[in-house]
C-alpha cells in the first residue's frame, strides 16, 4: 500500500515549505519570490498582464479520470492561455488552493508535480499563493502575471472591419475527450468490474486532460511583426468567442464552416458518438486555441504558418455574424452551436 502522509503533521507553514522547497528563479522580473509577506516583481519599463482563474472539482474537472499531475499542469496552463491571448509573455503564476482532509501529502506532491512541469515547459516563475481547508471538494484558483511591451498588449474590442478571422490548431477534440472520459466513467459507476476502455484514444484525451498554451503562436507573430487587431483565447467553443470579438468590436462576421480546422481523430470519434464535428468544435470548448484577427495584408506572412486557419472575416455590424455551411446554406451563428441555429 502506497504511503499516505497527513497534511496536518507538516502544519501550513511545513506544508508550503516542503511544496516549494525546490523552486528555481527563471525571470530576471522575479525579484523576490515565494517566503515573505508579498511577491515582489519589477518588469523593467514593460506592462504588466493579470489574469486569474479558478477550477472546482466537480464543476470544472472530476477526479475520477482526472490524474493530479495533470490537473496541476492544466490548471497552469489554463491561465497562462489567458496571458498569451493579450499578445503578452506569462513571467510568474500565484497558486492557492483549498482540500479537505481526505487529500494526503502524496497527492498533493503529484498535482505540484504537474505545475512545476508547467512552469519549466512556460519559463514561468511560482511566486506565491494560499493553502487553506475545505468542506469538501478539491479548490485551485491560479493568477498568473505576464509581460508585454507598452501598447503591444491586444484586446477583444479593437478588430477591424475587413479583418481576416483566424483560429490556431484544431477544435472540439477536448470536447470529445471529455465525452469519452465520461462515458466510460458511467459504464464503470454501473459496473466496477468493467474495465475502462479508452479506446487508444490519446490526442482527444490528451487535449482534455493535458492542454498546451499557444507559447508558439505568440513567438511566431512577434517574428514576423505582425500584431492581431484583436485577440482572445478559445475556452468556451468557438462560436461564443467569436461572438465576444465582434460584440466587443461593433461588427459583424462570416465564418466558413469548411474552414474550421477539425483533426481526424476528432472526426472519427465525433461520428461515433453521433456528434456533429462541426458542433463539436463550435460549442465545445476548453481547447485553448487562440482566436484573433488581423489585417488583409499580413495574409502571406501567416499562410506558410500551418498551425494558423483563416475561417472568416470582419463585416459591418449590420450585416449580423453567419456561417456558410459546406452544404452552401446560411445559418445566423450563436453562442451554443449548431442544433440552435435558426435562419
Amino acid at each position: 500500500m502506497e504511503e499516505r502522509t497527513e497534511i496536518k503533521d507538516l502544519g501550513e507553514f511545513g506544508l508550503i515549505d516542503y511544496l516549494t522547497r525546490n523552486i528555481e528563479i527563471q525571470n530576471a522580473s522575479t525579484v523576490l519570490g515565494v517566503g515573505d509577506d508579498a511577491a515582489v516583481i519589477d518588469h523593467f519599463g514593460k506592462q504588466t498582464v493579470i489574469s486569474t482563474d479558478m477550477l472546482v472539482e466537480g464543476i470544472h474537472f472530476d477526479l475520477m479520470y482526472t490524474p493530479l499531475k495533470h490537473l496541476g499542469y492544466k490548471s497552469v496552463v489554463v491561465n497562462l492561455s489567458d496571458i498569451y491571448a493579450m499578445n503578452a509573455t506569462p513571467t510568474q503564476i500565484t497558486v492557492s488552493i483549498a482540500f479537505s482532509n481526505k487529500v494526503s501529502l502524496e497527492a498533493l506532491s503529484e498535482f505540484y508535480e504537474g505545475i512545476y512541469a508547467a512552469c519549466e515547459k512556460y519559463g514561468v516563475d511560482l511566486i506565491g499563493g494560499d493553502t487553506s481547508n475545505s468542506q469538501k471538494g478539491f479548490i485551485i484558483s491560479v493568477t498568473a502575471i505576464g509581460e508585454v511591451t507598452p501598447d503591444q498588449f491586444v484586446k477583444r474590442s479593437t478588430a477591424q472591419k475587413g479583418d481576416l478571422l483566424c483560429v490556431t490548431g484544431d477544435l472540439g477534440a477536448a470536447y470529445l475527450g471529455l465525452t469519452l472520459l465520461e462515458r466510460e466513467k458511467k459504464i464503470f459507476l454501473e459496473n466496477p468490474a468493467v474495465k475502462p476502455d479508452l479506446e487508444d484514444q490519446t490526442y482527444i484525451i490528451g487535449r482534455q486532460l493535458k492542454p498546451e498554451a499557444r507559447k508558439d503562436i505568440v513567438e511566431f507573430l512577434q517574428e514576423q511583426e505582425i500584431v492581431p487587431t484583436a485577440m482572445m483565447d478559445v475556452s468556451d467553443g468557438l462560436s461564443s468567442e467569436i461572438l465576444h470579438i465582434a460584440k466587443q468590436s461593433n461588427l459583424g462576421v462570416v465564418l466558413y464552416e469548411e474552414k474550421i480546422p477539425i483533426a481526424q481523430e476528432s472526426k472519427e470519434m465525433a461520428l461515433k458518438f453521433s456528434l456533429d464535428p462541426t458542433a463539436c468544435a463550435l460549442s465545445g470548448g476548453e481547447d485553448y486555441e487562440l482566436l484573433f484577427t488581423m489585417k488583409q495584408q499580413d495574409y502571406d506572412k501567416i499562410v506558410l504558418n500551418e498551425q494558423i486557419s483563416v475561417i472568416g472575416y470582419m463585416t459591418d455590424i449590420a450585416e449580423g455574424a453567419h456561417i456558410h455551411t459546406k452544404g452552401g446554406n446560411k445559418f445566423k451563428l450563436v453562442a451554443q452551436g449548431w442544433n440552435a441555429f435558426k435562419q
